[in-house]
C-alpha cells in the first residue's frame, strides 16, 4: 500500500509495499520512486476521472512481477494505492492460452495433414505449418532411399521446395536416430554451429541459433524426421515450444504414414487391376473388335464381367473372342474373373475345339476353392477373302446376335451348360459369315436385365436391344457397343444394375462386292454341330 498526498509525495509505505519498492520513502515525490505507469496513472486521478472508470484499471511491471493498482481517494485529496500481485493469474491466463492455441493448431494439422494422401503433398503441408506455427525454418528429411534422401525445405516467407539429394545425415546430431525412430536428442544437446549447409532452406537468414530435430513416428516404420531452425537472432526454442514441436511431428509422421501406405497399396492394386481390368479392342488380322464395361456399382473398376480378345498365329490366324459373366458381383467375382481369364490364356493352343477347352476350364473351377460358377461365350474369328467367318460357342450364355447389313437381327443357335457347377459341360457350336458391314454382338445378361424405363421396374429385355441393334446395321464395332450401352445405361437411369458388358465383332466395309459360288451376296450361312 501506498500512501499520496495532493502534491504528489509518499504519505506512508506499508512493509508489504517495501518489498516490492525498497527505495521508497515517505516525504519524497511519488514520481521519483515508482514507475512511469503508476505515477502517469495518479497524475490522471488527480486531474481527471479516476483510473479503471471508463477502462481497465493501471497495471504494469515492477521489478519483475505483474501489479495491478486500485485507488482509494480519501476526502482531504489524498489517494491510497493498493498493489495486487496479479503475475501468477496473468501467467495461468498466458498458459491457457497458448496451450488452446497449440490444441488448435494440432488439430488443424491432423484435419490437413490427412486430408491429403499424396505423399509429396503431403510433405509440403506439414513443412509449410512447420513454418507458420514453430519456426523460422523447416525441413522435413523422408527415409532414405539407397544413399539419397527425399527433401522439402520451407521457409516463412519463401517457397516450398522439394528434392532429393544425397546427404550425410550422420553429421546433424541426432537426426540419423530420428530417421531410425528412436527418441529425440534434447535441443539444447545440439550445438546450432555444427548444423551443415544442405540443412538450410535457400534464402535462410543465418546464422543458425537454436535447433530442434525430431522423429516422426509412423505405423511401425519411422517416415522420416522433422528439423526445424530458428536464426541467432531470434529467440531460441524454449522447452515447451519443443514439447509442442514433437507433438506436431507425431502428427505429420502419422499423415505420412498413412499416405505411404496407400501409395503402396494403390500401387499394388494397380499392379493386380492390370490383370482384371477388361482389355482396350481394336482392328486384328482385318477384323473389327470393340468392347464396352461397366460395374454394377459407379465406383468399382472390376466385377463379375468380362471379356478378352487373344490375336491368333500360324497360317489360320483364327483369334479367340471370351465374353462371360461369373456369379456375383465386385472384387470377389472380379477375382474368379481373372483365373478364368488366366486359364483359358493358357488353353489358347487348344482354342479349335471348343467343347475341349470349356471341360478342361470345368474341371479346373470345379477343383478351385471358388464356389462360384460361369456362363461364357466363345467365337473363333478369321478372315477370308473379305468375309469374317465365326464359330460360335454358348456355355450357358445368352446366345450372339447377328446383325446383317439390311437391318436383320439374327439369334446364333448355340446352347450349353454353365461352367464350374456341374461334373461335365455340353454346348454346341455353330458357324456363320459375316459379311463387309456385319457386326456379331456377344453381351451378360447386366444388358437385358437392366431395370429402368417410365416405370423403374420393367428389364430392358432381348426385343428391345434386338430393336436397337437392327438400328445399327452399317456401323462399325466401336459404335454399335457405344449404342448399345448408352441405351441400357438411358434405360436405367439412376437406378441399380448387375455388371453389363458387350463385344463387337465387325467385317469392315472394303468397297468390293464379294462373289461366292459364282454369285453375289451377303455370305449367310449357318448350321449346327454337336
Amino acid at each position: 500500500m501506498l500512501v499520496v498526498d495532493r502534491h504528489g509525495r509518499l504519505v506512508r509505505v506499508n512493509d508489504a509495499a517495501r518489498l516490492v519498492l525498497p527505495a521508497a520513502a515517505s516525504g519524497v515525490r511519488l514520481r521519483e520512486q515508482v514507475p512511469d505507469w503508476l505515477s502517469d496513472a495518479h497524475q490522471q486521478i488527480t486531474e481527471t476521472t479516476p483510473p479503471g472508470a471508463a477502462g481497465d484499471l493501471p497495471h504494469g511491471d515492477i521489478g519483475g512481477r505483474f501489479f495491478e493498482a486500485h485507488p482509494t481517494v480519501s476526502v482531504e485529496g489524498d489517494v491510497v494505492w493498493w498493489l495486487v500481485d496479479d503475475t501468477d493469474r496473468r501467467l495461468a491466463e498466458s498458459a491457457l492460452s497458448d496451450t488452446r492455441k497449440r490444441s488448435e493448431v494440432l488439430s488443424q494439422a491432423s484435419s490437413t495433414l490427412l486430408s491429403t494422401l499424396n505423399v509429396p503433398r503431403c510433405m509440403e503441408v506439414a513443412a509449410s505449418m512447420a513454418v507458420e506455427h514453430l519456426a523460422e525454418a523447416a525441413v522435413l528429411v523422408a527415409p532414405p532411399q539407397g544413399r539419397r534422401c527425399p527433401l522439402t525445405y520451407a521457409r516463412r516467407g519463401g517457397p516450398v521446395v522439394q528434392t532429393t539429394r544425397q546427404v550425410d545425415v550422420s553429421g546433424v546430431p541426432g537426426l540419423a536416430e530420428a530417421l531410425q525412430g528412436f527418441p529425440p536428442v534434447p535441443a539444447r544437446w545440439i550445438n546450432p554451429d555444427e548444423i551443415p549447409d544442405w540443412l538450410l532452406p535457400e534464402g535462410f537468414a543465418g546464422p543458425v541459433g537454436s535447433v530442434i530435430v525430431a522423429p516422426l513416428p509412423g505405423h511401425g516404420v519411422p517416415a522420416g524426421a522433422l528439423v526445424l531452425l530458428r536464426a541467432g537472432t531470434e529467440q531460441a526454442f524454449t522447452e515447451g515450444e519443443e514439447v509442442f514441436a514433437r507433438l506436431f511431428a507425431a502428427r505429420a509422421g502419422a499423415a505420412l504414414s498413412a499416405a505411404r501406405l496407400y501409395s503402396e497399396q494403390a500401387t499394388i492394386t494397380a499392379t493386380l487391376m492390370r490383370d482384371l481390368l477388361p482389355p482396350a479392342l481394336h482392328t486384328v488380322h482385318g477384323v473389327e473388335y470393340a468392347g464396352s464395361y461397366r460395374a454394377s456399382r459407379d465406383h468399382e473398376r472390376v466385377g463379375g464381367d468380362f471379356f478378352d480378345v487373344h490375336p491368333g498365329a500360324g497360317p489360320t490366324e483364327e483369334t479367340l473372342v471370351v465374353l462371360g459373366d461369373v456369379a456375383g458381383k465386385g472384387l470377389d467375382a472380379a477375382v474368379l474373373t481373372g483365373k478364368i481369364r488366366n486359364t483359358l490364356h493358357a488353353l489358347l493352343p487348344l482354342a479349335e475345339d471348343h467343347q475341349y477347352v470349356l471341360t478342361l476350364l470345368n474341371g479346373a473351377l470345379l477343383t478351385s476353392h471358388h464356389t462360384r460358377f460361369a456362363t461364357l461365350v466363345l467365337a473363333s474369328v478369321r478372315r477370308r477373302a473379305g468375309r469374317v467367318r465365326l464359330r460360335l460357342t454358348s456355355a450357358g450364355h445368352l446366345p450372339p446376335l447377328i446383325v446383317r447389313n439390311d437391318g436383320t437381327v439374327e439369334e446364333a443357335a448355340t446352347r450349353g451348360t454353365l461352367v464350374g457347377a456341374l461334373p461335365s459341360v455340353t454346348a454346341s457350336t455353330v458357324e456363320t459369315v459375316l459379311a463387309p458391314g456385319e457386326t456379331c454382338l456377344l453381351y451378360t445378361d447386366g444388358i437385358t436385365e437392366a431395370r429402368g424405363g417410365p416405370l423403374d421396374d420393367e428389364m430392358f429385355g432381348e426385343d428391345r436391344l434386338k430393336r436397337a441393334l437392327a438400328e445399327c446395321a452399317g456401323m462399325p464395332a466401336e459404335a454399335v457397343v457405344e449404342r448399345v450401352q448408352m441405351l441400357a445405361a438411358q434405360w436405367l437411369g439412376s437406378g441399380r444394375h448387375d455388371d453389363m458388358a458387350a463385344v463387337a465383332i465387325s467385317a469392315p466395309r472394303t468397297g468390293a462386292l464379294t462373289v461366292v459360288d459364282g454369285r453375289a451376296g451377303s455370305g449367310r450361312t449357318g448350321r449346327s454341330r454337336q
